[in-house]
């Protein structure tokens, strides 16, 4: 067995403890404060000074089985973790949430036995918290980052806590390693920054310390990590749960959430000028989606499989940095999810919302997957610290919609107590007060557990790079470009070379040509292949890893900016309008004043964007629709010519009337325009144009924008 398939990082500087000599000292009276000491020596303790044997594994029966309570090294590290923040969430911070419901569509009775997977009349209350996982609450949205997709469902057997990501990975496999993966990604102790971004050497000396991290540092580093909106990103719950069905037979599952709106992103450019623009972004789009009736959905998606199935895949599915790829286990779709209501207020709802992953209803279970233990032991300890009470369940945004019943009481701002003389169970005195319940209530599987209690990892853990090269190969070349870009970039910010080189010495065992990419796009010598514990395999493309293979393929729901002047024809803005309505789309003015622009035929149009705040970015298409005179006055203004070629370099449709030309010659767009450079002279022409917007980019372009491609070529 393994003991732990991670790299060692170079010893560095312990926690609040003294030099290793010390534990021969007499500690004096008690007064004294143990200081930091940077002893390169020093052996890493506990908190109360037990030397430490293993801090990269938690303790459990057996390689695969489940996480032990009496872990106190893991209790003790996760309890200080959860409490360095007051209030805020220490990850997740920034986060904004939507009412709504459930709908199940397709009973799931034959493997469980959870009222809400069962009954397909009853629609159910939820509560989604959608989230940025790094930066603070005031950071901004677009941060290339894990996306939280938090739902909360108010069953009739109590709430149902489905805490996931965008990504269906996770970076680490055992939750005893959460604390130092956040601790890396986060802003430095000392200088309190980098802020709300990955682009930065602790980030990257954890992670090339990590080689199970890079399965999940191939999807962050993709366009997953830049989604265009909540509304077009998928959901995953993660880890491998149990339905366990009324005889109380057990089937694994793997919960999914489909956007109806199909998957979109940005890009890294455009998330740049994106955030300057419009820090709230993400929060605007999902607001204003549901204020205008356009309720985002999200079909609930599970992959079924017994221990069977489980035992023959070739990876392990307690394993969070695998996922299990849909051709092998196809999605069912069983329900769907709309969110139909915006919040009342964001204190008392989005931000006062307790999500915890241990909150399943009876059907429900878990798998002895290590992270999924710790995150059941580490959420409702932050709820404690973040809320100031173990009352935090009786908030409404946390209030079950069943009956509670329970002995519990007293506690800071209890709004519900028992009455009457007992408090305590068993009890004689009131036959009206609640009792267990073996026939409804929760009972957990009888899974067989059988191993030696120790620190170890099983080594059906140690495949690190198979599934990374996998989403790799999966992804469309242009998705692949995206990809290598962005590890250009991040690791372009990181000071100490030799970091840059250990990061690029893993991707040797994902893709040769990518490393070689990476390498030449850092000038770095190409360094040798990380050492890998298991050899990487070659695995299937599975091309539901990709978005754009995966796109919506349509314009609706999506918004065109019309950048219009003074004198703009009225029959072409009519029609264009009119086109992207039927579209299922919306659309804005961007005009020279926020006053707005009076058309040729004398209406007056309103303008929701004045051209220095509205840039291109906002939009998903642009149409540039102008008189000579208004063409020739935009044509020295530095924010139109940026509306105008920042569209072309994102690679987005444009459409534009003869008048346009000197704005687009001013804005220094080549000659030879693309084919989605649409010019509009007639109605006809603007349902033609809103049809070939369904694509959404025309990405041959980027090869004329982008300065690595023009080299490669």
């Amino acid at each position: 067995m393994a003991r732990s398939t991670s790299a060692k990082a170079p010893a560095s500087k312990s926690v609040k403890t003294p030099p290793d000599a010390a534990f021969d000292e007499p500690l004096g009276d008690g007064g004294e404060t143990h200081q930091q000491t940077s002893d390169p020596g020093a052996t890493l303790t506990t908190q109360q000074g037990h030397p430490v044997a293993d801090d990269q594994n938690s303790l459990r029966a057996g390689p695969r089985g489940p996480t032990l309570l009496e872990d106190a090294i893991l209790r003790e590290k996760i309890f200080h973790f959860d409490h360095e923040r007051i209030p805020e969430r220490v990850v997740h911070a920034r986060g904004y949430g939507a009412r709504g419901e459930f709908r199940l569509t397709k009973s799931l009775a034959r493997y469980t036995r959870a009222d809400i997977l069962t009954d397909t009349k009853q629609p159910t209350e939820v509560f989604v918290r959608f989230s940025t996982v790094v930066g603070r609450a005031g950071s901004f949205d677009l941060a290339r980052d894990v996306r939280g997709f938090a739902v909360k469902l108010y069953t009739r057997q109590g709430n149902w806590d489905l805490v996931g990501n965008n990504i269906p990975v996770f970076f680490i496999q055992d939750a005893i390693k959460f604390p130092d993966l956040v601790h890396a990604v986060k802003e430095d102790p000392d200088r309190a920054f980098p802020q709300a971004q990955s682009a930065h050497d602790t980030f990257w000396d954890f992670a090339s310390l990590m080689p199970e991290s890079w399965h999940m540092i191939m999807w962050l580093m993709s366009d997953r990590a830049i989604p265009r909106s909540f509304r077009t990103m998928e959901g995953f719950g993660v880890h491998s749960f149990r339905l366990v069905n009324a005889k109380g037979e057990s089937t694994f599952v793997k919960f999914h959430w489909k956007p109806r709106q199909g998957l979109q992103s940005v890009l890294w450019n455009e998330a740049v000028k994106i955030n300057g623009a419009d820090p709230d972004f993400h929060r605007r789009d999902l607001w204003d989606a549901i204020e205008r009736g356009d309720f985002p959905q999200w079909d609930l998606g599970v992959q079924l499989f017994d221990e069977a199935t489980a035992a023959a895949l070739p990876f392990d599915h307690l394993d969070a940095t695998k996922l299990i790829p849909e051709e092998l286990v196809p999605i069912e779709i069983v329900g769907t999810l709309t969110l139909n209501r915006n919040v009342d207020n964001f204190f008392a709802e989005t931000e006062q919302v307790a999500f915890c992953t241990q909150n399943v209803p009876p059907g429900i279970d878990f798998s002895d997957d290590p992270l999924l233990h710790g995150r059941n032991f580490s959420y409702l300890d932050t709820q404690l610290k973040r809320l100031g009470s173990p009352n935090f369940t009786q908030l409404p945004v946390n209030a079950p919609r069943c009956p509670v019943m329970h002995f519990q009481q007293d506690g800071h701002m209890a709004m519900v107590n028992p009455t009457g003389r007992a408090n305590y169970e068993p009890n004689s005195f009131d036959a009206g007060t609640p009792r267990e319940n073996p026939d409804v209530g929760f009972r957990s599987f009888a899974a067989p557990v059988d191993g030696v209690k120790a620190r170890i990892r099983s080594e059906s853990f140690a495949d690190h790079y198979s599934q990374a090269r996998q989403f790799f190969a999966s992804q469309l070349p242009i998705e692949q470009k995206h990809l290598g870009d962005a590890l250009v970039f991040e690791l372009s910010k990181c000071v100490r070379p030799d970091i840059r080189a250990r990061a690029v010495s893993h991707l040797r065992n994902i893709d040769e040509t990518l490393a070689k990419s990476v390498a030449d796009g850092l000038g770095l010598t190409l360094p040798e292949p990380a050492v890998a514990a298991q050899p990487t395999r070659e695995l299937d493309r599975s091309p539901a890893l990709s978005i754009l293979a995966n796109g919506p393929n349509g314009f609706k729901g999506r918004k065109m900016g019309l950048l219009l002047s003074d004198g703009a024809p009225a029959p072409l803005v009519a029609a264009l309008t009119s086109a992207v309505e039927k579209a299922g789309a919306i659309w804005e003015v961007v005009a020279p004043k926020i006053g707005g622009v009076r058309l040729d035929d004398g209406t007056m149009l309103a303008a929701q964007q004045k051209i220095d705040g509205g840039p291109s970015v906002l939009f998903d298409a642009v149409a540039v629709l102008l008189s000579a005179e208004g063409a020739q006055a935009l044509s020295i203004d530095a924010a139109a010519k940026d509306f105008v070629s920042d569209a072309f370099a994102h690679c987005k449709y444009i459409a534009f009337n003869a008048a346009a030309a000197p704005l687009f010659d001013a804005a220094r767009l080549p000659p030879d325009r693309d084919e989605a450079v649409v010019p509009v002279q007639k109605e006809k022409d603007a349902a033609a144009f809103v049809k070939a917007c369904g694509a959404l980019r025309f990405w041959p372009r980027e090869a004329m924008v982008d300065y690595d491609s023009a080299v490669s070529r």
